[in-house]
């Protein structure tokens, strides 16, 4: 698919959004053929690191003790060591409402057992189990680039979604984060392309417009 067809779609998806009084997202509504999605290994389940970011604020709760939680703090939202997930364990709502408000978790790999045992029944399900950090890398960095991350997830359903962008990017910008996602997603479905049926773009409330 030719970048310039991204482009144009994406132009008209913008243009032809109503005013709004909010900054809107723009997503992009992917549907799937040919794949038997009751068999978890055909369903799509990718991190997508996005160029031009995702423009919207994106909240990161990092797991960490020592010097990592110190430089964490000024680069994630919240931090946590391990007594404090150890209390966040005992307290289900809490966590809960922790879960739903984050849209990625980090944790150093040697707490990433302690989270799992306090913390996997809710974070498994959601999909939110911790990116772990491994002794090399810079906690700063990995903060910095989850930020410009998106999920892509099937389950067992064809259509699925995901957000591209926000409403005052440039339409260039957009389409080159949505040529990326299509390019993982053409490398790793067993027919590539074939696989795709069709694929749209659409603010959050304005139409959809059907990428070519």
């Amino acid at each position: 698919m030719a970048d310039q067809e991204i482009e144009q779609a994406v132009s008209r998806a913008l243009d032809d959004s109503p005013q709004r009084n909010f900054r809107e997202t723009v997503d992009l509504a992917i549907n799937l053929r040919d794949l038997d999605l009751n068999e978890p290994s055909n369903r799509v389940d990718e991190s997508v690191v996005l160029p031009e970011g995702t423009g919207q604020e994106t909240k990161i709760v990092v797991f960490a003790e020592g010097e990592t939680a110190l430089r964490a703090e000024d680069a994630a939202d919240e931090v946590f060591d391990g007594d404090e997930l150890e209390d966040l364990g005992d307290d289900d709502d809490r966590a809960k409402d922790l879960a739903d408000e984050t849209d990625f978790f980090i944790a150093e790999a040697s707490m990433m057992q302690d989270i799992g045992r306090y913390l996997g029944t809710i974070l498994g399900p959601r999909g939110k189990m911790p990116e772990p950090l491994q002794p090399d890398d810079d906690v700063v960095e990995t903060v910095d680039r989850m930020k410009n991350v998106v999920q892509l997830r099937s389950g067992d359903r064809r259509t699925f979604h995901t957000r591209v962008g926000a409403e005052d990017m440039n339409a260039e910008e957009i389409s080159d984060n949505i040529d990326v996602i299509l390019r993982r997603l053409e490398a790793n479905l067993e027919k590539g392309p074939l696989n795709i049926d069709s694929i749209y773009v659409k603010t959050t409330m304005g139409p959809s417009v059907e990428v070519a």
